[in-house]
């Protein structure tokens, strides 16, 4: 059997994802297009030789729709021969990507992919693709009488359960925007990220090198100052025990970003002169409970480590989407997991969360977080809308 490893992985700077992001000014499939263009350059690999260009989105709609990943493709200058496809589990999207890449490597369906991601979420706004319509349906009404939620409930919900107070969340919070201040201030971010021009509200190409949502004078303190984000009258009446406590400052922001992953096998790396950074160890996806819809990574994480034959101290390194402090807390709390090995650069509550290009960030800075650290392995894993959940494993190289 095939193995499936990383040759290389790079990302975009995170914009704001709001008119006057940094990024905001520049479409999508550019966007996206940028990433691969420079994985393809990194490599050095002749793009001809590209199997399949597999990329999450999740807003498919207006600027991001008709199969964006093929019109990144062909703006990033593969030739049109090279196929792509754009696929959604939500926030895993792009992770999603990854797994879906190196299967079909290891089954030996292909021998070189790129798995990639992208959200413009100034030009494509969260919910775009539902557009105030009933995308559950009746049957979905049925099972669920008492109605589904959105997902800032869901975390309060989590952060109540697990009982996480506001300041926990908030000291979290705080900590993200520090690790990944000092993360840029030390160069550890240089080395995955290639910056681009974009245009500015006037025109110009301006250059963005960095990420625009770190805050490296947040804290605790600043962070109190904030009302909750999701207090409504619905949800106080159907949920009495909530009281309230995630805010705009311990919840992801919205963003602009992409991100790329290079996957062939070892011998196919070997045959082209490629030197491998990692191997794809072992993969997991899960459903969970839809109401709760972020706690997926908890049985994510059991089942990855389970079938890889490892435990929670052979990890090195873990890559936890921080959708919502709360969700990474609840994770914490339930695999006992070390908290000085988990986001050690930094996560999304301050690099940001570009849905659709999330999984291939973190698989980006995982890499990145095992080389400057020296450790084995990496677990990354993501929440995703729908009670969903993956788990990738990862082994330096």
């Amino acid at each position: 059997m095939n193995d499936a490893v990383i040759v290389d992985a790079v990302r975009t700077p995170i914009g704001k994802g709001k008119p006057g992001g940094a990024l905001s000014g520049m479409h999508p499939v550019d966007l996206h297009a940028h990433a691969i263009r420079s994985l393809i350059e990194r490599t050095g690999i002749d793009p001809a030789i590209v199997d399949d260009v597999i990329s999450g989105a999740v807003g498919q709609i207006g600027e991001q729709s008709g199969n964006t990943a093929r019109w990144a493709a062909l703006a990033a200058g593969l030739p049109e021969s090279v196929p792509a496809v754009t696929v959604d589990r939500q926030c895993g999207s792009s992770q999603q990507a990854i797994h879906f890449a190196a299967q079909g490597v290891i089954s030996g369906a292909y021998d070189v992919v790129i798995a990639s991601g992208v959200e413009s979420m100034s030009r494509v706004p969260i919910g775009s693709q539902t557009a105030g319509r009933d995308f559950l349906g009746p049957g979905v009404a049925e099972r669920y009488p008492d109605g589904l939620v959105p997902q800032g409930i869901s975390a309060e919900l989590i952060a109540q359960r697990w009982e996480l107070s506001r300041q926990r969340l908030d000291d979290f919070a705080a900590e993200s925007h520090h690790r990944a201040a000092r993360a840029w201030a030390d160069g550890r971010f240089a080395a995955e990220v290639s910056p681009l021009k974009a245009p500015s509200a006037d025109g110009a190409l301006v250059t963005v090198a960095q990420d625009e949502s770190v805050r490296p004078s947040t804290s605790p303190q600043i962070l109190a100052g904030l009302r909750p984000a999701f207090r409504a009258d619905v949800w106080e009446e159907r949920f009495p025990q909530i009281d309230w406590r995630i805010t705009a400052g311990n919840s992801s922001p919205v963003n602009d970003g992409a991100a790329a992953v290079l996957i062939t096998s070892g011998q196919t790396a070997r045959r082209l002169g490629l030197r491998p950074r990692a191997r794809l160890h072992t993969f997991a996806v899960v459903g969970d409970d839809p109401l709760l819809m972020l706690t997926g990574i908890i049985p994510a994480t059991r089942k990855v480590l389970d079938r890889a034959g490892l435990t929670l101290h052979d990890i090195d390194a873990f890559e936890v989407n921080e959708a919502f402090t709360s969700v990474v807390l609840a994770w914490l709390a339930e695999t006992g997991a070390d908290p000085a090995k988990v986001n050690v650069n930094g996560g999304a509550t301050a690099i940001g969360h570009p849905l659709g290009a999330s999984g291939a960030r973190l698989m980006t800075t995982l890499l990145s977080v095992l080389e400057q650290r020296g450790g084995r392995y990496g677990l990354q894993t993501m929440c995703e809308a729908g009670g969903l959940a993956n788990a990738t494993i990862v082994e330096r190289l």
